[in-house]
């Protein structure tokens, strides 16, 4: 098999892994459906559907950069940064409750999204522009956590 593919499954098999295992961890706490839910609130079950489609994308960016000798340590950095505080994320928010903490959390997942995307829009455009849907997907997850947590204090 060529390596450029090989590279592409590898680079999207990490977020996705790593976002099957957060399920896995969250879903005996899962209490969504149970919160007074903000306006704009989308039904649960397109939160894992979005997610995946959002990973794949930010494993298809990282492979474009990788296939093409682009990663740098400051692209690891960043880029595993931010999955790590992404991973995070469910877990402070669904298994802790830690509702506040969450929404502090996810803004600073907003500024990594923010620094990720202009670092790698800098070695490769498309690869840059694959991550904007995963920035307007957290920001719209920072209303719902802070608009989750303020309804339900």
């Amino acid at each position: 098999m060529d390596s450029k593919i090989i590279t592409y499954i590898k680079s999207i098999l990490v977020p996705v892994i790593i976002g099957g295992v957060v399920g896995l961890i969250i879903f005996p706490f899962m209490d969504y459906n149970f919160l007074q839910q903000p306006l704009l609130a989308p039904p649960s079950i397109l939160f894992p559907i979005v997610w995946t489609i959002l990973y794949v994308l930010m494993g298809i960016s990282y492979g474009i950069l990788k296939s093409n000798q682009l990663v740098d340590e400051d692209i690891n950095k960043i880029y595993y940064l931010q999955l790590f505080v992404n991973a995070l994320w469910s877990i402070f928010f669904f298994v802790f409750k830690w509702r506040f903490f969450s929404f502090i959390w996810i803004l600073v997942l907003d500024v990594l999204v923010i620094i990720m995307i202009k670092r790698f829009y800098s070695k490769n455009k498309l690869s840059g522009l694959l991550q904007i849907p995963y920035l307007l997907w957290i920001i719209f997850a920072s209303y719902l956590n802070l608009s989750i947590y303020l309804l339900n204090k």
